[in-house]
């Protein structure tokens, strides 16, 4: 990709001092705050905040909010972002100071791990009570992965990601990702999850299902893994996500079929028991999805009870509805 002259002196101008070139590196290895900066290269606060600023006017990194932290990490697109990964791929990889640098940086992510795992810990009871009940990870994850096929994503969105399962068993598919979570203390769990297995192309955030902050028509395909049944309006999430797909894009949406366990409204916070085919089918037509395939899961554990997990994949029919268009004008000209 060429740039302008203009394009080269500003990046060059702003990356080229020493400090904010090494805040390029280490927010190019995943989502840090100020806090994680300022610890990792031992400079004030006030001055990591300049700096910062200063590459984001350059459009070098972003900032997004999660509560009264701020994160911040390497821009994803456009041709400034492109130079800059050149820039740090140019650098030598046992230069000292950056050396130090990514071992603070470790240091840091194994602090966050471990706050992860605290969390987890303190409610993996009841998690594995659930997962007793429902189809394998396994058999999901075969009929996900031979439903996406082996088409590149470009751009995936992740709603309820929770621990970040989606984002790390599609990260050979897709060029970036984002997962949304309402939960703080998941979205720990799933940064923890995404620095172990190193992947720095997915970011996770936090946001509300009904109302992402997220413009329209921005990602290829958007995945909703088991969180439907938690919701009350659960058709109001399948529009938001209709809203953010791109002409032609895809839903992947993997939830509960109908089932009578009704034990799990009061102990596991389940509103919707279970959805049929047609309720979905319907709730997909209304916001312009037309469903290509269900897939029904069945646990393969004996005795006691046990879950049907139930699979949609959709697609956004705009780019359908033009072609036809484009094939009518043709016929009739």
């Amino acid at each position: 990709m060429g740039h302008s002259l203009d394009t080269l002196v500003d990046v060059l101008k702003t990356a080229g001092e020493p400090t904010r070139f090494r805040l390029l590196a280490l927010v190019g290895a995943g989502d840090l705050t100020v806090t994680d900066l300022t610890e990792i290269l031992g400079q004030s606060q006030p001055r990591i905040s300049r700096h910062l600023k200063l590459l984001a006017e350059e459009d070098l990194i972003e900032r997004y909010q999660e509560g009264a932290w701020a994160y911040f990490r390497l821009k994803q697109d456009g041709p400034a972002a492109s130079l800059v990964r050149t820039l740090l791929e140019s650098v030598s990889g046992d230069d000292p100071i950056l050396v130090r640098d990514r071992e603070r940086l470790a240091t840091v992510k194994r602090v966050r791990a471990e706050r992860a795992q605290a969390y987890f810990s303190r409610n993996a009871s009841e998690w594995d009570e659930l997962r007793r009940l429902h189809v394998s990870d396994t058999a999901v994850e075969k009929a996900l992965l031979r439903l996406i096929g082996r088409a590149p994503v470009d751009s995936l969105l992740d709603l309820g990601t929770g621990t970040g399962w989606i984002l790390q068993l599609l990260s050979g598919v897709y060029r970036r990702a984002l997962g949304i979570d309402a939960s703080r203390d998941m979205l720990s769990v799933a940064r923890a999850n995404l620095d172990k297995a190193g992947i720095v192309k997915a970011s996770v955030r936090q946001g509300d299902i009904f109302n992402l902050p997220l413009d329209g028509q921005d990602f290829d395909l958007v995945t909703i893994h088991q969180v439907l049944h938690f919701l009350d309006e659960p058709e109001r999430a399948i529009a938001e996500a209709a809203r953010v797909l791109r002409p032609g894009g895809r839903l992947l949406i993997v939830d509960l079929a109908p089932h009578d366990l009704e034990y799990l409204r009061d102990e596991h916070a389940h509103v919707r028991l279970g959805f049929s085919h047609q309720t979905m089918a319907d709730w997909l037509a209304k916001v312009g999805l037309d469903v290509e395939e269900v897939i029904d899961l069945t646990s393969d554990k004996h005795g006691g009870p046990s879950l049907t997990a139930t699979v949609w994949l959709a697609r956004d029919r705009r780019l359908l509805v033009a072609d036809e268009a484009v094939a009518e004008e043709l016929t009739t000209a």
